[in-house]
């Protein structure tokens, strides 16, 4: 069964820094493109915006406009895990961050809460 584990979310001033992690158990994702999606509160909780994809070849594939220069996805394969590393966070970042397969999207976790005060 495959499981998404997000972390490293918290509560952090605006400018300050973050990194998350994604982790994958039950299979082995090195050959999938993965991303990082936000949910926020404006919307709803099965509304998520996709903000960065990293294909199989570790090759960035995309970023949200709004958070290009400031966020940086990236992959350990042999961890199995996708890192989203944050910079210069803007209170509009606030939001619950998940990981997903781009193209076969699995249950998603549980996520990991971003709070950026202003």
């Amino acid at each position: 069964q495959v499981q998404l584990v997000e972390s490293g979310g918290g509560l952090v001033e605006t400018g300050g820094s973050l990194r998350l992690s994604c982790g994958f158990t039950g299979k082995d994702f090195s050959l999938n493109p993965i991303s990082w999606y936000r949910q926020v509160p404006q919307k709803q909780r099965d509304q998520r915006d996709l903000v960065a994809t990293i294909n199989n070849y570790r090759n960035v594939s995309y970023y949200l406009e709004a958070v290009k220069g400031r966020f940086t996805i990236s992959r350990d394969n042999a961890k199995n895990t996708v890192y989203l590393d944050i910079k210069n966070l803007r209170p509009e970042d606030t939001g619950r961050y998940y990981c997903n397969d781009f193209e076969h999207q699995y249950t998603w976790g549980q996520g990991t809460q971003v709070t950026v005060s202003s």
